[in-house]
C-alpha cells in the first residue's frame, strides 16, 4: 500500500560521476545536486488547514502540539526529532545492552496551513512560505476523508484541487524569488563590470537561459528539481537562486480508518496520476484516525506490557476482520515508513558505532568519504584521520554468532581497513583511528 517513483535510489558517491548527456538522472542525484550538503537537514510538514498536520506531527514526535479544529492554530512552526525505526539498530542494542542508545533521527517541522493566495500574503501566507523555504524537504499532507466535524478551508473535499493550490502557491513564491534574484544578479554584474544601471552586462547568456527555463516550469506548476539539468546549470541555480520547488516532496494522503484498512479510496488513483504528471514523487496513503487509535493502545501506561501488546494486536486484527473480511496482508502503522522515506529523500544515511557503553547511529550524507564520516563524531577525527576499521552490518550479524565480539568477523576476513577514499555505506559498523598533535606553544 505504498506508491513510489519508478526511478530507483542507487547508492552513489558525491559528487556524482559524469554521465552521457542523454542518460537519465537518478532521484538520489537530484537530491544531492540541489540540497545542502549537511547532516542536520529537515523535513517540513505542510498542507492546507485542517488536513491533519498537527495530529500527524504529534504522532510522529510524541509531542503535545495543539491540534485545534481551527485554521492557523499552528502559526510558529514546531520542530521535533523523530527516531528513525531500524531493526539493525535494535539488534545491536539487544546484543551489546549498552548504557546509552542513540538512534538516527529525522528533524521535522510542523508548518501552519497554507491557503490560496498565500504568496500574496493571504492568511498568514508569507510567513508560512518562508518557513517552507527554511526546510530541505517537504511532507505534503492531503485530506481525502469526509468529516462534517472537521471543516475544510474550501468547504469541500477535493485533494486534486488542494494539490493545485499548494503547488501553485509554492511556484508563485518561487517566481517572486526568481524575479528578485534576477534583479540582484544583474546589479552585481553591472557593478563588477563598472557599467551604467541601464546597460546590458556581459556574460549573462547562461543565466538568462536558466532563468527562462525555470520560469517556464513554474508557469506550468512543475517542480524545478524534476527537470533535467546540466552540471553548469545546477551550479548556476545554486549560485544565483533560492528555489523552494527543488526540494524533494513526499505526498501523504490522509484517509478514513476504513479506507486505509481496505486499501481503497476514489482519490488515490487521481492523486497518483497528478503526482506523475507533475514531476513524480513518493505517495504514501495513511490514516491519522487509525494511527491515533493504535498509538493510544500502544502507549497505555496503566496496563502491563503483555496486555498493551495484546490490545494493540487485537485492534489490528479487529480492523482486518471488520474492513477486509480477514483477507489480504496484515494492517500496520505507516509512521515508520513515513519517517524512513523522509530520511531517504534528504539523501541521508547512517553508520553505527557499537560497544557496551553506547550504540549509536551517526547521520551522514550518502556518498560521504571516511574522513568526513569520522568528523561527524568530532572534528579531530577528520583532521587526524589515519584509517577506518569497518564491517558491513549484514556480515556482522551473520558471523557474530549472537555475541558482541568482532573476533569471528576478523577470522572470516570481513573486518576491513579502509583509507581516505572509502565511501561509507549505510549500516556500516565503524571504528576510526586518528592522531592529532597539538600545536606547539611559541
Amino acid at each position: 500500500f505504498f506508491f513510489s517513483p519508478s526511478t530507483p535510489h542507487p547508492t552513489v558517491a558525491m559528487p556524482p560521476k559524469k554521465k552521457d548527456a542523454d542518460a537519465p538522472i537518478s532521484e538520489t542525484e537530484r537530491k544531492a545536486r540541489f540540497g545542502r550538503v549537511k547532516n542536520n537537514l529537515k523535513m517540513g510538514l505542510v498542507g492546507l488547514p485542517n488536513v491533519g498536520k498537527s495530529s500527524l506531527f504529534n504522532l510522529m514526535t510524541n509531542q503535545a502540539v495543539a491540534a485545534e479544529n481551527y485554521p492557523f492554530c499552528t502559526i510558529d512552526p514546531t520542530e521535533a526529532k523523530c527516531p528513525v525505526p531500524d531493526q539493525r539498530f535494535k539488534f545491536l542494542c539487544e546484543l551489546y545492552a549498552p548504557t546509552s542508545k542513540v538512534p538516527a533521527v529525522l528533524s521535522v517541522t510542523d508548518i501552519a496551513g497554507l491557503i490560496a493566495g498565500a504568496a500574496e500574503g493571504a492568511g498568514l501566507g508569507n510567513a508560512f512560505l518562508s518557513h517552507i523555504a527554511a526546510v530541505d524537504g517537504i511532507f505534503h499532507l492531503l485530506r481525502a476523508f469526509d468529516n462534517d466535524e472537521v471543516v475544510h478551508v474550501d468547504d469541500s473535499i477535493d485533494p486534486i484541487r488542494d494539490l493545485e493550490t499548494i503547488s501553485g502557491e509554492l511556484c508563485a513564491k518561487d517566481k517572486d524569488l526568481m524575479a528578485s534574484a534576477r534583479v540582484m544578479s544583474y546589479e552585481a554584474a553591472r557593478k563588477a563590470q563598472g557599467i551604467a544601471k541601464a546597460a546590458q552586462p556581459k556574460g549573462m547568456d547562461q543565466f538568462d537561459e536558466v532563468y527562462d527555463k525555470i520560469m517556464a516550469m513554474l508557469e506550468a506548476k512543475v517542480p524545478v528539481g524534476m527537470c533535467e539539468w546540466t552540471d553548469a546549470e545546477v551550479a548556476c541555480i545554486k549560485d544565483n537562486f533560492q528555489i523552494i520547488t527543488t526540494k524533494p516532496i513526499v505526498y501523504l494522503v490522509n484517509l478514513t480508518k476504513k479506507d486505509f484498512c481496505r486499501k481503497k479510496n476514489k482519490w488515490l488513483p487521481k492523486i497518483a496520476e497528478w503526482v506523475k504528471s507533475h514531476g513524480g514523487g513518493t505517495v504514501i496513503p495513511l490514516s491519522v484516525e487509525f494511527e491515533e487509535e493504535l498509538f493510544a493502545l500502544k502507549n497505555d501506561k496503566e496496563s502491563p506490557k503483555e496486555t498493551v501488546a495484546a490490545n494493540a494486536q487485537g485492534f489490528l486484527e479487529q480492523c482486518k476482520g471488520e474492513f477486509c473480511n480477514n483477507e489480504g496482508p496484515n494492517i500496520t502503522s505507516m509512521l515508520p515508513r513515513i519517517v524512513k522515506t523522509g530520511y531517504k529523500e534528504l539523501n541521508l544515511i547512517y553508520y553505527f558505532t557499537s560497544g557496551h557503553d553506547e550504540v549509536r547511529a551517526w547521520t551522514i550524507q550518502q556518498g560521504t568519504l571516511a574522513p568526513g564520516a569520522a568528523g561527524v563524531i568530532h572534528t579531530d577525527f577528520e583532521r587526524g584521520f589515519i584509517k577506518a576499521e569497518t564491517v558491513a552490518y549484514e556480515d556482522f550479524k551473520a558471523l557474530c554468532a549472537g555475541k558482541p565480539s568482532m573476533a569471528p568477523i576478523k577470522e572470516a576476513g570481513k573486518y576491513r581497513q579502509e583509507g581516505k577514499q572509502y565511501v561509507v555505506a549505510d549500516g556500516d559498523i565503524m571504528h576510526f583511528q586518528f592522531n592529532v598533535t597539538a600545536a606547539k606553544k611559541k
